[in-house]
C-alpha cells in the first residue's frame, strides 16, 4: 500500500476503535481507560506528535539557513519575502471575509437569547509594541528550546544572509549545513513511515474520550464552519493557484493528500511542517530554496482556517447574545483578524487569543468563546488541513513567479 492508503487506513481504524469504545461506554471501565485509552493510545499518539515536533526546529534552522545562503546574488530575498507575506495576508483576509459573509447569510446562533453567564477568561492579548519586539530573539538558543518559531525564522534568515555573503570564501561550512539538512530530512522520512500507527492512536484516543455527540448542541455552527473551510480549501485556493500558475488543481491536491491527512490527524501546522516541506519540494516541484522560506513562515503566520472560525464565531456569538454589528464592526473584524494572524503567531493558545482580540474589538463578550469550545477540537483538525493547503499553494505560486518551479512534476 502507498503511504496515503496506510494513513487513511490508520485513521479509519482509529476512528472506529475510538467510537466503539465511546458508544459502548468502555472508557468508563477503569482498566480500559487507564491502560488503553489514556495509556497505550495517548502515550503512542503523544510520542508521535513529540517526535514530529522534535524535527521542526532543526528542520527550520538548517533548511531555511541553507536555502537563504544558496540564493543567487542577483535574487533579492526581500522581494520573495514581500510576495510570500502579501499572499498569506491576502488569503487570510479572504478567509475571514468569506466566514463573515456566509455566517451573515445563515445567521447561526439566532434564537438562543443568551446572557453573559458563560465563563471564559480570555488570555490578555499582547500589545503591538511587545509583539514587534518579541519577533526578534535576544537568545537564539532559548528561542529554539522554547519553540518560538518567529524568532527562530528571524535568526535563521539572518544566519543564512551572513552565510551567503561568505560562502565563496567558506564553501565547506555551506556543505556541512547542506549535509546536516539532508540528515534531518532522512530522520523525517523515517518518522513518516511510522505515521499510520501514530495516526491510529491519535484518532482512537480522540473519539474514545469525546465521541461525536459533542457536535449535537452546536450542529449548525459546526456545519457552517466546515462548509466555509471546504469552500476556502477547495474553491479559493484552486482559483488562486490556477490564476497565477495555470496548474490544474486536481493533480495538485492529489499530491497533497499525505500532507492533508497528517494535518487532520495532528491538528498542528508545525508538526506537519516536515511532511509539507517534503511534499512541496519533491512532489510539487517547488525549489527547496523557496520552500525552505515559505513553508516555515506559513506554518507560523498563515492561519486561514482560524480566520474562518473567527468570522463564523463572531456572528454566532453576536446572534446568541442579540448584539447587532455595524458595517464598520465587520471591517474591524477583517482588519483585526488579518493582522493578528501574524502578530500573535508565537503566542500559546493563538486561536483563542486571536478570537478574544476580535470579539473585544467589536464589543462582544469574550466569555462567549466558552460556547464553542466543545466542538473546537474537531474543527481544529479541519482548520489545520486548510492552513497547510494554503502554505503549499502560496509556496507554489511564489516559486512559479521566481521561475523556481519544476512544471514537469505538476504536469504528471
Amino acid at each position: 500500500m502507498s503511504l496515503t492508503v496506510k494513513i487513511i487506513t490508520g485513521m479509519i481504524l482509529g476512528f472506529l476503535t475510538g467510537l466503539l469504545i465511546n458508544v459502548l461506554s468502555l472508557n468508563s471501565n477503569e482498566m480500559i481507560n487507564i491502560y488503553l485509552v489514556n495509556g497505550l493510545f495517548d502515550t503512542i499518539g503523544s510520542i508521535f506528535i513529540s517526535s514530529l515536533k522534535l524535527m521542526v526546529v532543526p528542520l527550520v534552522f538548517f533548511s531555511l539557513s541553507t536555502g537563504v545562503a544558496s540564493f543567487d546574488k542577483d535574487k533579492k530575498l526581500s522581494v520573495i519575502a514581500l510576495k510570500t507575506i502579501s499572499l498569506y495576508l491576502l488569503t487570510t483576509a479572504i478567509a475571514i471575509s468569506l466566514g463573515l459573509f456566509i455566517a451573515i447569510l445563515f445567521s447561526p446562533g439566532e434564537g438562543l437569547n443568551l446572557t453573559s453567564s458563560a465563563e471564559y477568561i480570555a488570555p490578555s492579548p499582547p500589545g503591538i509594541k511587545s509583539v514587534i519586539i518579541d519577533i526578534f530573539p535576544t537568545n537564539p538558543i532559548s528561542a529554539m528550546a522554547e519553540g518560538k518559531m518567529l524568532q527562530i525564522i528571524i535568526f535563521s534568515i539572518f544566519f543564512g544572509v551572513a552565510l551567503r555573503s561568505i560562502k565563496d570564501k567558506n564553501s565547506e561550512l555551506v556543505k556541512i549545513m547542506e549535509s546536516t539538512t539532508n540528515v534531518v530530512m532522512k530522520m523525517v522520512f523515517i518518522l513518516i513511515n511510522l505515521a499510520p500507527f501514530g495516526v491510529y492512536c491519535l484518532m482512537a484516543n480522540l473519539f474514545a474520550t469525546q465521541g461525536i455527540g459533542i457536535v449535537g448542541n452546536l450542529f449548525q455552527y459546526f456545519l457552517l464552519v466546515v462548509f466555509v473551510l471546504i469552500i476556502h480549501g477547495f474553491v479559493v485556493y484552486p482559483a488562486l493557484l490556477y490564476s497565477f500558475t495555470k496548474i490544474k488543481p486536481f493533480g495538485f491536491y492529489k499530491k497533497l493528500r499525505p500532507v492533508m491527512l497528517f494535518a487532520f490527524s495532528t491538528s498542528s501546522s508545525n508538526a506537519t511542517m516536515p511532511v509539507t516541506l517534503k511534499t512541496v519540494t519533491q512532489d510539487l516541484g517547488v525549489n527547496p530554496k523557496i520552500a525552505s522560506f515559505t513553508i516555515p513562515l506559513g506554518a507560523t503566520v498563515n492561519m486561514d482556517g482560524t480566520a474562518i472560525m473567527q468570522g463564523v464565531a463572531t456572528i454566532f456569538i453576536a446572534n446568541a447574545y442579540n448584539i447587532d454589528l455595524s458595517t464598520i464592526d465587520y471591517l474591524m473584524v477583517i482588519l483585526t483578524a488579518t493582522m493578528a494572524s501574524i502578530g500573535t503567531a508565537g503566542v500559546p493558545g493563538v486561536g483563542l487569543i486571536m478570537l478574544a482580540m476580535v470579539l473585544s474589538q467589536v464589543g462582544l463578550p469574550t466569555e462567549g468563546i466558552a460556547l464553542i469550545l466543545g466542538v473546537d477540537r474537531l474543527l481544529d483538525m479541519i482548520r489545520t488541513v486548510v492552513n497547510v493547503t494554503g502554505d503549499s499553494t502560496v509556496s507554489t505560486i511564489v516559486a512559479h513567479s521566481e521561475g523556481a518551479l519544476d512544471n514537469n512534476k505538476n504536469n504528471n
